[in-house]
């Protein structure tokens, strides 16, 4: 263990958290072959390759896996010797903390965090804005949220973030939909009329462009809805298809509603939601309480009720 140090676990936590190189190096605002070379250490010290390839992306191994409980509580204990005086008085702020964030995170995250935060802060709130048409970076610049969690690609360079989870899309359709009477394939898929979400009314992404550039497909987009829940509950009455992430058929009742999913039969890229912050925060031991909170109560909660991979 020569040369095993606080730093390297640091690294060793990032990048197992982040399951990337190059996302690990921009959390931590290193260079990505650094974070090569720290990956290189750790893999030599631990005698396990921490990421392995699966597919187009890295995973963590099992036993990454299996020790980043532990390593979060070595790196917070060390950092809590200098957060300590402060953090014991949680218990008497009464804090209202800011978040932007969609309505199937609100509606996924909302409460568990709420009721997380306030085992040790019983006074704080939670105040979520709504996603609106300016850039998710700009209120986090404006210092007039918190913190950001979505999806979106578009953040200014110098915004950190930490990936919460990753989920998949799938089809939701009635039960006794004709395209579940036979296997589903792509050119089955296209058959059939689709809604798509999307709060500044964008009709296309991945799916169409995987069936375009793989299989010369177009499929049918005849509704954009700007929200997942917006249409969920009627669909019991049509043959359209909504296209919806995993974390919304982790919170709908299926059978109450008529409703059944189908995976799609394309090799669809995860779409992964982040925590973001200003770097005026990294310091700031209640806003780090706040992030690391959020990201325990994610992994929880995805990794309990069987979602996309965190």
């Amino acid at each position: 263990m020569r040369g095993y140090d606080l730093d390297l676990l640091r690294y060793l936590q990032v990048l197992i958290e982040e399951e990337s190189v190059s996302a690990a190096a921009r959390r931590l605002k290193v260079s990505e072959p650094a974070m090569s070379r720290h990956l290189a250490k750790l893999r030599v010290v631990f005698s396990d390759p921490i990421l392995v390839q699966s597919g187009r992306r890295m995973m963590a191994s099992s036993f990454a896996t299996g020790i980043l409980d532990r390593v979060q509580n070595v790196v917070r204990a060390a950092d809590s010797l200098v957060e300590t005086q402060l953090l014991a008085d949680l218990a008497n702020m009464a804090p209202t903390f800011t978040i932007r964030a969609n309505d199937l995170i609100v509606a996924a995250l909302g409460l568990p965090l709420l009721h997380a935060l306030r085992r040790e802060c019983p006074k704080c709130e939670i105040l979520f804005a709504p996603e609106v048409d300016d850039p998710a970076s700009d209120p986090l610049r404006h210092n007039s949220v918190d913190l950001y969690i979505g999806a979106t690609g578009v953040m200014k360079p110098e915004i950190r973030r930490q990936t919460l989870f990753r989920h998949q899309m799938f089809g939701l359709v009635r039960k006794g939909h004709p395209i579940l009477a036979e296997p589903i394939t792509p050119q089955s898929m296209v058959l059939y009329d689709y809604i798509s979400v999307s709060r500044r009314g964008r009709a296309r992404g991945p799916i169409d462009w995987v069936l375009r550039d793989h299989y010369g497909l177009t499929r049918r987009i005849v509704m954009v809805v700007p929200n997942y829940h917006a249409m969920v509950e009627s669909m019991r009455h049509t043959d359209l298809i909504l296209t919806v992430p995993d974390l919304v058929l982790q919170h709908i009742s299926m059978d109450r509603l008529g409703l059944a999913s189908f995976a799609f039969p394309l090799s669809l890229p995860y779409v992964e939601a982040f925590q973001a912050w200003h770097p005026r925060r990294d310091t700031d031991p209640v806003h780090r309480w706040l992030r690391e909170t959020l990201f325990r109560v994610a992994r929880q909660l995805f990794q309990s009720s069987g979602g996309g991979k965190a």
